[in-house]
């Protein structure tokens, strides 16, 4: 009802007079709570999406439980990265691991961590430069006549899409340390494989071979404008196609050689990355947490190579997270396979090659 207060003023009656105070605030509570639920419910199910993509993209693991006392192992690059991680892991299956690296300072300290955690006294460490020809001769040399085996070599080091640096031997650096390197040091220790066999070979290549495209009158972009991923991408079609060659060379011998794609890892290889696209690295800095491997997880199919039985008639073969994958087309080029073996050697100066 109207009322006319003093003055002319007519006086309404408030709307929200006849609510209850209690019932007010039991209804606030309740949206309150209501929204806690709704978020708790979104965070629940964004946890579980992350947990899962996490698994997915930590890929296979290597679930053999082969021991390797008895057993000596070479890593190289061994001292971050996957190569630490890897040396870790056969040196907890009792392997004599030795790590063949170039700073050996670094080297010294991955060494003691992997002999603390494993309690495996029996990990070693040597100087090996792969940018250089004479360092890898002086290597293989010592390493033949101090060590009485070598079961698996493991050829891990890489650089990846550094600027054209040439090395002391004229070589461009990535195809160098990432091919050339490893292709002098494997055929110098041959011999030593062969008397350990049955051995292996891994060489630890990417899924960037695939277009990769090797120009033989051009290896070293001379001529033409370097690229730094191209060049990356050269380097790690050569390794498909040396293990490829290597495996057919040996294949009357018992020793194995095998590719692989260790999958997209957060390690110090990617620094030169982020140097070319400063800001790329900037915005992947964090989603990389969630869409790379770990070195741990990055570690396995080279693992999985070493250790796996009955992988010996798969010799020559291409794997990725701990399986058998399909190689590139021109990862098939048993031609350019050929060729790239007879121009390593004659760059590296190796007249008696497997």
């Amino acid at each position: 009802m109207r009322s006319v207060a003093p003055g002319g003023f007519l006086v309404l009656p408030w709307a929200g007079g006849g609510l209850d105070p209690v019932a007010a605030a039991e209804e606030e509570e309740e949206g309150w709570g209501g929204l806690v639920l709704r978020s708790g419910a979104l965070l629940g199910v964004a946890l579980i999406c992350v947990a899962v993509l996490r698994r997915w993209v930590a890929g296979g693991a290597c679930r053999c439980s082969v021991r390797l006392d008895g057993k000596t192992v070479l890593i190289t690059g061994a001292n971050t990265g996957i190569g630490k991680e890897t040396s870790r892991e056969l040196a907890c299956r009792g392997a004599r691991v030795v790590m063949a690296c170039r700073d050996l300072t670094r080297a010294e300290a991955a060494a003691e961590e992997i002999r603390r955690s494993t309690g495996n006294g029996n990990v070693v460490i040597r100087h090996l430069d792969l940018a250089s020809v004479y360092s890898i001769k002086q290597f293989a040399k010592d390493f033949l006549d101090s060590e009485d085996r070598l079961d698996i070599l493991i050829n891990n080091a890489g650089v990846m899409m550094c600027p054209r640096w040439l090395t002391e031997d004229g070589f461009e650096t990535q195809l160098a340390v990432n091919h050339l390197g490893h292709f002098l040091l494997t055929n110098l220790l041959v011999p030593k494989l062969k008397s350990s066999a049955p051995s292996r070979v891994v060489n630890v290549s990417s899924i960037a071979h695939r277009g990769g495209r090797l120009d033989f009158d051009d290896l070293f972009f001379n001529r033409r404008p370097y690229s730094p991923l191209e060049s990356y991408r050269q380097s790690k079609l050569a390794n498909v196609l040396f293990s490829r060659e290597l495996a057919r060379r040996l294949r009357d011998s018992d020793v194995s050689s095998f590719s692989l794609h260790p999958g997209v890892i957060r390690t110090e290889l990617g620094r030169h990355v982020e140097g070319w696209f400063p800001l790329l690295g900037a915005l992947l800095s964090l989603p990389s947490l969630l869409l790379m491997k770990t070195p741990r997880q990055g570690c396995q199919t080279s693992v999985y190579c070493a250790v796996t039985p009955g992988l010996e008639g798969r010799s020559g073969r291409y794997f990725s997270d701990c399986a058998e994958q399909e190689v590139a087309p021109e990862g098939r080029d048993d031609a350019a396979g050929r060729k790239l073996w007879e121009e390593s050697a004659r760059l590296v100066g190796l007249k008696d090659t497997c």
